[in-house]
């Protein structure tokens, strides 16, 4: 009897690599296992495809990480300024933080990262924007920017990768000795908690803001000068 040809079964159809799944992947990599772990080689495991795929789309591994930075701070909204141009600048304050919140590995290159590609120009010139519409005397633009970048920056570090994720002394001082030597560090310390960040990050936020609207130069003062 003639035994029927044997048959292999078709392979499922793999995903097509795209730039976007590329750089989904790399984010989602980083986020497991750290920047430092992160190589190309890994990736293409996780994408299943030789490491030369990727770079395909990008030519090297700091290209890949530049895009990465560029779809993060693509991400964070930035409204053009309305009627409250400080209430414009609150929700980017917000979306920022947002942001870093929801990639604290990838961060720790975005706050050290130059925006100096067209996605990060445009961001800037975006935020300068805002607070041009406060008051458009360049000191007070280009103060005031860097201001809100030091509280930002400062922020995000600190809940993505802060003092409490910090290496501890050698021979720490125990929970009885604050307790007897500190009291206000005693009773401060519920509210280092994560759960007032919220109500923490919104504090400072409207500290610096009431701080820009009083330094923010008045109509008259620019039309008369120094």
């Amino acid at each position: 009897m003639e035994r029927p040809a044997k048959t292999t079964p078709p392979k499922a159809a793999r995903r097509p690599l795209t730039r976007g799944r590329v750089l989904a992947a790399a984010a989602a990599l980083i986020e497991r296992d750290g920047l430092a772990a992160f190589s190309i080689r890994g990736l293409g495991a996780r994408l299943g495809c030789e490491p030369m795929s990727v770079y395909h789309y990008f030519s090297s591994k700091a290209h890949l990480l530049d895009a990465l930075v560029d779809r993060a701070i693509a991400g964070v909204s930035v409204p053009p300024p309305g009627a409250d141009p400080e209430d414009q600048l609150r929700q980017m304050c917000r979306a920022y933080r947002d942001m870093a919140r929801r990639q604290p590995r990838l961060y720790q290159l975005i706050v050290l990262h130059r925006l100096n590609t067209p996605v990060g120009v445009r961001f800037i010139e975006s935020v300068l924007t805002l607070i041009h519409a406060i008051s458009p005397e360049p000191r007070f633009v280009a103060q005031s920017f860097r201001a809100v970048g030091y509280y930002l920056t400062g922020a995000a570090l600190d809940e993505t990768a802060g003092y409490a994720s910090g290496p501890s002394a050698a021979d720490a001082v125990s929970d009885q000795y604050i307790a007897r030597e500190c009291p206000r560090l005693t009773a401060a310390a519920p509210y280092f908690k994560p759960e007032w960040w919220d109500s923490t990050f919104e504090l400072g936020l409207e500290t610096l803001l009431t701080g820009m609207r009083v330094a923010a130069p008045s109509r008259s003062s620019r039309r008369n000068g120094p």
